[in-house]
């Protein structure tokens, strides 16, 4: 490999790994897509760079051989397909390949497999832009977040996986010269260990964030020594498959097999996740998705597994100094990406007896209009409505937000149309508000993906935490957020709620939402309850994908 990358990127790993620890904002990749940092013509030419791909074979990966051409991409924004073709390839040509790869890449040092994962992902900064707008017609996320979740943040928490996977193979010496006082002499031994790879990898994507979500595991795996195939949503390929191609033009330069990162894409015709994960030279399994099918690739004998389900996110209402103010941070929370996010807060906890603002007691039908009123000023704001909501991903979601057979309840507020000023087609939907009381346990026990929100009436604080407790506990949460005053009610909130291993966000106005995960220091996802098995990243999601194996030998003289 180029020894030179090692100098070039020692710096930056050191960082990283010290942002580890410090658990304090860190960020390698501006958020910002200002022309002083990415160049004056970069989202212009990202733009480009997208149309030109319209209708065109993508050519960028350096998988050799293809079977055939597939894509299965339409934009939420436009409602027609990209047009885009990727190499088809079958499983077991994907996993003879990588298995080939595996006995390459195991033996490139820890070291130097980081460093040249850190310059794949610094050339992936070059392809921001374009990333950006393959993210935003196949997700149909609003522009800003596209850029953000599938550029510099996405980049941020696989450097953060680099990191995490690098610290913790270096964490212990390659070899020593041991020695154990026996008395008359000592016993001398030289020991060495070697952190041995799982084997291959599979990580498969979602539809709704295909970079954020799928190179945190994609890069632990490939820092540990393990080859990957990446498995994208059928209707979500682009903006990962740039990032594949970036990681395969490195290890190319470098004199490495391209096939320890390939992509593998469904045929046209048929799924092939299930011939991926059920093949038993397939180690490691890094999944996002529904709960379902979550729960059967965390069934696969033989399998060390890494999941993203789907949860139950709420909000616990108690206290607060402005109501105003909280309630309009949560219309913000529940719009943004018309809540297509995993961590979207869906069931909100309201005392029947109302909240308390100040010294006095809001009553809890004036929560509940103000609740709606927020969302529905937010959704009327012609100029910031359509970069909040977005679009809708999946036909199916609008459909069933559009449906209030699902839900026994009230309706508050329903759910409508709006019109996109750049894109009159548009797949768009508002959010619909329902109320429910707390004894209607099977309205608000299941995710309700998408603009989903149900204000639910409970005796009490008391009883929105235990609720709250129960839906993280039997239907997973990855978020939570809770407004409160009283310290003892506050520390009540995190320890019930730590104990369903859901993270919380305490009294939250202005500009930060429940929605938001940071690089390097919030945990996302913790493992603790049925919303995922693993977290990111943290020391387990990489110290899992290998082994340390010990020889000895009688040392000499």
């Amino acid at each position: 490999m180029n020894l030179n990358l090692v100098d070039k990127h020692q710096d930056t790993l050191k960082e990283a790994v010290q942002a580890l620890h410090e658990r304090t904002f860190y960020a390698r990749y501006p958020e910002n897509p200002s022309p002083e940092v990415y160049g004056e013509n970069a989202d212009k030419e990202g733009r480009t760079n997208y149309k030109n791909q319209l209708n065109n074979k993508f050519t960028e990966l350096l998988q050799q051989n293809p079977e055939a051409w597939v894509g299965q991409e339409e934009s939420p924004y436009e409602q027609q397909p990209l047009g885009i073709t990727y190499p088809f390839f079958s499983p077991e040509t994907l996993v003879s390949r990588a298995e080939e790869a595996y006995h390459q890449w195991r033996k490139v040092k820890p070291a130097e497999r980081a460093v040249l994962l850190v310059e794949a992902l610094e050339n992936m900064k070059q392809r921001f832009f374009d990333i950006a707008y393959a993210t935003m017609h196949t997700t149909g996320q609003a522009y800003m977040m596209s850029f953000q979740a599938s550029g510099p943040h996405a980049a941020d928490r696989a450097l953060e996986a680099v990191a995490a996977g690098y610290e913790e193979q270096t964490r212990f010496p390659e070899s020593t010269e041991w020695e154990k006082p026996m008395g008359k002499y000592n016993l001398k031994l030289n020991k060495s260990w070697r952190a041995v790879p799982k084997g291959v990898a599979l990580v498969i994507g979602c539809s709704t964030f295909p970079t954020w979500n799928t190179v945190p595991g994609m890069f632990a795996s490939l820092v540990t020594g393990n080859p990957v195939i990446v498995k994208p949503h059928p209707k979500a390929v682009l903006p990962i498959a740039i990032v594949v191609a970036e990681v395969q033009k490195v290890l190319q330069e470098n004199g490495l097999d391209p096939n320890i990162c390939q992509l593998g894409v469904d045929a046209n015709d048929h799924l092939i996740t299930k011939d991926l994960a059920e093949n038993p030279k397939i180690k490691l399994i890094d999944y996002t998705g529904g709960t379902e099918f979550g729960n059967y690739i965390e069934s696969l004998p033989g399998k060390v597994t890494f999941t993203e389900k789907t949860g139950v996110n709420s909000i616990i209402l108690d206290s607060m100094d402005d109501l105003d103010k909280v309630v309009q941070n949560l219309a913000f929370s529940v719009t943004l990406y018309s809540g297509q996010m995993c961590t979207a807060p869906q069931n909100f906890y309201v005392p029947e007896t109302g909240v308390k603002v100040g010294g006095e007691t809001v009553p809890y039908q004036e929560v509940v209009e103000k609740i709606a009123g927020a969302v529905t000023a937010l959704v009327n704001n012609p100029k910031a409505a359509p970069h909040i909501l977005g679009a809708i991903q999946n036909p199916a979601t609008a459909a069933r937000v559009k449906s209030a057979e699902s839900v026994v309840g009230r309706q508050v507020l329903s759910t409508c149309d709006f019109e996109n000023p750049m894109f009159s087609n548009a797949r768009t939907c508002t959010p619909v508000i329902y109320e429910v009381d707390a004894s209607e346990k099977e309205s608000y026990s299941r995710e309700l993906f998408g603009p989903v929100v149900l204000i639910i009436k409970t005796n009490d604080t008391a009883q929105s935490v235990a609720i709250a407790k129960e839906m993280a506990m039997s239907h997973g949460a990855i978020s939570c957020g809770a407004y409160t005053t009283d310290s003892g009610i506050k520390e009540m909130i995190m320890d019930e709620m730590s104990l369903a291993g859901t993270p919380v966000s305490f009294n939250l106005t202005g500009n930060i939402y429940v929605n938001q995960n940071a690089g390097f220091s919030d945990f996302h996802v913790t493992g603790g309850n049925p919303a995922g098995n693993a977290s990111f990243t943290n020391p387990e999601f990489v110290i899992k994908r290998f082994t340390w194996v010990g020889f000895r030998e009688p040392a000499l003289g």
